[in-house]
Order: C-alpha cells, then sequence, then structure tokens
C-alpha cells in the first residue's frame, strides 16, 4: 500500500492555490469537478507526495474548522532564508520564526495557510 494524497477543503481557491503553487512551489497536476465541488491536486517536485484542495460550491462564509486531532503539513526548503525572503516578498508572515532543532539537525519554523492550517517549513 502507498499515500497518496491528504485532503483539506479551502475557502478561497485563489489565495490557497497561489500559497501552494507560488510560495511552497507544488505543481497543480488535475483538476476534479464534481457536482457539489472542484477538486484540484497538487503534487511536490518528485511527484510522491500530493495534496487535495475540495473547494466546495456552498463554503461556510467563517471557513472551516479544524479539530484538534490534526497538526500540520510538513515541507523541506532548500534554504530557510530564501524561503523567508520568498514568504515576506508574498506578505506572509510566520507563526513561529525559524530556529535550530538540535535533535534533528534542522532549522525549522511555522506558518499558516490561507485556511489557518500550519505548515512547518524545514532546511538543512
Amino acid at each position: 500500500m502507498r499515500f497518496l494524497h491528504a485532503m483539506i477543503r479551502v475557502k478561497n481557491i485563489d489565495d490557497s492555490m497561489k500559497f501552494y503553487t507560488e510560495l511552497l512551489d507544488l505543481t497543480r497536476t488535475g483538476e476534479v469537478k464534481l457536482d457539489d465541488s472542484t477538486l484540484y491536486y497538487l503534487s511536490d517536485e518528485d511527484g510522491q507526495t500530493q495534496i487535495e484542495l475540495t473547494y466546495n460550491n456552498e463554503t461556510p462564509k467563517n471557513g472551516y474548522t479544524n479539530g484538534n486531532a490534526f497538526g500540520h503539513f510538513a515541507f523541506e526548503a532548500k534554504s530557510m532564508e530564501e524561503f523567508t525572503e520568498k514568504m515576506n516578498k508574498f506578505g506572509y508572515k510566520y507563526l513561529y520564526e525559524p530556529y535550530f532543532m538540535p535533535e534533528i539537525n534542522m532549522h525549522i519554523a511555522f506558518l499558516k495557510d490561507p485556511d489557518g492550517n500550519e505548515i512547518e517549513i524545514m532546511a538543512k
């Protein structure tokens, strides 16, 4: 068995698409229109990991709320400094500023996507 993708519902598909494709460099690989929603598939650079952004035709005005079980998505950047510059260019801010975690020998930081999902950025 292999893992295919994780799905999240989004309030504004344009904002979410910009965040995931332009900031996190995911590539849009597919789209499926259903009666009540549209599913957008995004993939990382090696095509092994996907996220499905689901945009429902009737989206709650205030968006969606996550339960307390979901934590975050983690992405590895080639350089924390370069990612921070890019993030600032797009107007996003860190939830937790970059810091070095010696237990894993990496720098990590957190920000939120347009729907409030936590995103961990990791870099060597």
